[in-house]
């Protein structure tokens, strides 16, 4: 089976450098236009419940029914959401939250753990229900931060969190065997698809 884990398109607040966040942030017009269809049409895309994703897929797959998949939603950063770095630099609260690798529950907002738990319980349900409907495909739409847990904790080449934030509208093509998954819960990447006027697929 294909598993594609994409991330919405561009904002204004990807641009600055904002904690989005669970803040309902649409597309900028830039990040709008910049979208083009995909090169398959899949009959479903499950999506986080935040405008971005939904418009993104709404873009990227025409034809297909969304499904909204709350717990694909971004990290909660609680006080920090809406600000950047360089609005946050003399927060003491911000340093200590940094300092602590970034590990410690934002206040007001989820902590990485609590987050990436939550995303990938999310993941592996949809994954488990793809094999026991027999699907070719998995397409989810959502967030960087989405990915970044998803792909930590279950892709192949192994890599760190950080590493794991795809481009706008992009992401990965992982290949998944049933076999593999139920015994490891391991996936191969395989590929880096984007769907941008200037990105194109690959």
């Amino acid at each position: 089976m294909k598993i594609y884990l994409l991330r919405h398109g561009e904002t204004t607040y990807n641009v600055e450098k904002r904690y989005q966040g669970i803040m309902d942030i649409p597309l900028s017009p830039k990040g709008r236009a910049e979208l083009t269809q995909a090169d398959f049409s899949p009959a479903v895309v499950y999506v986080s419940p935040l405008s971005r994703a939904r418009e993104t897929a709404r873009i990227l797959f025409p034809q297909a029914q969304q499904i909204v998949v709350p717990d694909l939603r971004e990290m909660c950063f609680g006080i920090f959401q809406g600000k950047n770095f360089p609005e946050l630099a003399d927060d003491p609260v911000y340093s200590a939250w940094v300092n602590a690798n970034c590990e410690t529950p934002c206040p007001g907002g989820e902590s990485k753990p609590e987050f990436c738990d939550r995303s990938c319980a999310a993941f592996e349900a949809l994954v488990d229900q793809a094999f026991v409907e027999r699907k070719p495909q998995l397409v989810i739409l959502a967030h960087g931060g989405t990915q970044m847990a998803v792909m930590e904790r279950y892709a192949l080449p192994h890599r760190d969190y950080n590493t794991w934030c795809g481009p706008n509208a992009g992401g990965y093509l992982l290949e998944a065997d049933e076999d593999t998954w139920h015994r490891s819960h391991q996936l191969l990447l395989v590929g880096l698809p984007r769907y941008t006027q200037k990105g194109g697929s690959r």
